[in-house]
């Protein structure tokens, strides 16, 4: 993997687990903009746990070393919640400034997954 690449992995990796952590703690805390927020989306405030969880969880998995399998999950966990955070802002009408978030969270998750270390990827034995 060339340097410069290695060097964007780890900014966006970055990004992606600060985003991540900040936006996982507050929905844990039930912060009163976010949980009128989820309301307006048409959510019920419960969910704001176990998203918090989610993403949490999903940071430590993404930045641990090893454990490619786990990563890949929480990638995966990661594209999910914002395609569907992106949805829900798109089809309530959202603002572009509020759709904003969602937006750079998923590009940061597939910069962050497409140019991940050998290290970090799923090892895949070709069918022979």
């Amino acid at each position: 993997m060339s340097k410069s690449k290695k060097i964007i992995y780890w900014i966006a990796t970055v990004w992606l687990a600060l985003g991540m952590a900040s936006t996982g703690i507050v929905q844990l805390l039930k912060l009163k903009a976010e949980t009128a927020f989820v309301l307006d989306l048409g959510f019920p405030v419960y969910i704001l746990t176990l998203l918090g969880i989610w993403k949490l969880l999903g940071v430590i998995a993404v930045l641990i070393p090893k454990m490619p399998l786990l990563k890949e999950w929480a990638y995966a966990g990661f594209f999910f919640i914002m395609t569907g955070a992106l949805y829900s802002h798109l089809a309530t009408g959202k603002s572009m400034d509020q759709v904003f978030g969602a937006t750079l969270l998923l590009v940061l998750t597939v910069v962050s997954w497409c140019l991940r270390p050998a290290d970090r990827k799923l090892s895949v034995e070709p069918i022979t």
